[in-house]
């Protein structure tokens, strides 16, 4: 008989391959879930196609930190306070969502916070605005999407203003604890309570883009195998 440690580690394996989350991670792509969200009336939970990944491999899966911050004109007597409170309190599998309100004056991200964040177990961060170190950001291979470079630090242009709150981010609302996922394709925003549902339904639609290509690689026309399966 398999010794019981053996069994616990299965049993932790086998919880692990059901977790949502790893599910989008290792199963799904953003196209698909951005689809099954329009299914369900939720048509505006993919963000501006102006943010993208540092590099094209990289994916984000993660519940949502959220950051808000400012334009300033003058430099405060504490420049990061909040910015050093919202990095310190990430958990394990967060994502840093940072909304900029459109700036493109300032440079929130670097490497720092990038080191700082994935020490505290975050999953990457998604960033509304510019970010800087990039080659350094690239080498530790820490998932970032942003909307752009710019070599310029925050501490006279920006400052974070709140955290752990509801957010505008890429045109999306964004509350903590909504799960990010990105690649490629973009950024899609799954709200927390129809996580499970979201991910039910991806899974049945790449089942059937599956069987629509194999269909269409044999020959079959498209109208023929639209009417059997129902997707594109």
């Amino acid at each position: 008989m398999p010794h019981e440690a053996e069994k616990a580690r299965d049993g932790e394996a086998a919880g692990r391959q059901d977790d949502p989350l790893v599910i989008l991670r290792e199963r799904l792509y953003t196209a698909v879930v951005s689809d099954v969200l329009d299914r369900q009336g939720l048509l505006e939970q993919a963000m501006s196609a102006r943010i993208r990944p540092l590099e094209p491999r990289m994916r984000l899966v993660g519940r949502a930190h959220t950051v808000l911050t400012a334009d300033i004109y003058q430099r405060p007597q504490n420049p990061y306070e909040k910015e050093i409170s919202s990095v310190d309190s990430l958990k394990p599998g967060d994502v840093m969502v940072a909304a900029t309100n459109g700036s493109e004056r300032t440079c929130l991200w670097g490497e720092l916070l990038s080191t700082a964040a994935r020490a505290r177990g975050a999953a990457g961060a998604l960033i509304d605005g510019h970010t800087r170190d990039v080659a350094r950001i690239l080498e530790m291979g820490f998932p970032l999407f942003c909307t752009g470079f710019r070599p310029v630090d925050s501490s006279s242009r920006s400052i974070v203003v709140d955290y752990d709150c509801p957010v505008l981010c890429g045109g999306v609302m964004v509350h903590p604890g909504d799960v990010i996922f990105a690649d490629i394709d973009g950024v899609v925003v799954i709200p927390r309570d129809r996580l499970e549902e979201t991910v039910r339904a991806a899974l049945e639609k790449v089942e059937a883009e599956n069987s629509s290509r194999k269909m269409l690689e044999e020959g079959y026309l498209l109208r023929d195998v639209y009417d059997r399966f129902g997707v594109l």
